[in-house]
Parts: C-alpha cells; sequence; structure tokens
C-alpha cells in the first residue's frame, strides 16, 4: 500500500485572512494552539470535523486548504 502525505496550506491561508494568528484560527475552530501548530507542520493530521472547520473558518474549500499527493 502507498503512502499518501498530505500537506496543508494553513500558515499561508492565516497570513491572507488578516494575518490571523495560531491562536486566533485555534479559538474560533475548538481546538488547542498546539494542535493547529502540529497540524501546520505536518506532524498530526486533523479529523475530518476539524479540517472542515479550518477550512470554514479560513472562508475557503477544504480543498484549498488540503492536498494529498503520493
Amino acid at each position: 500500500m502507498t503512502q499518501t502525505t498530505i500537506t496543508n496550506r494553513i500558515r499561508d491561508l492565516r497570513y491572507q485572512t488578516g494575518e490571523m494568528s495560531q491562536q486566533a484560527l485555534a479559538d474560533a475552530v475548538g481546538v488547542t494552539r498546539q494542535t493547529i501548530n502540529a497540524i501546520e507542520r505536518a506532524k498530526y493530521s486533523p479529523s475530518l470535523e476539524v479540517a472542515f472547520r479550518i477550512a470554514d473558518t479560513l472562508g475557503v474549500g477544504i480543498d484549498e486548504v488540503f492536498q494529498h499527493g503520493k
């Protein structure tokens, strides 16, 4: 089975959204700042629910936040 790598554009999108801090995004999504940091650094994959909340908070579709490749 081939492993899929999931990448994200959260940091870029936070800066495009008025330079939103990790803490502000975390508060809006309902997770800790450390969780947002780990997701941004691809050290942690969020649940589907959290992924959708991140996209909604950033005002974009989930496919604009998260990408996958082989």
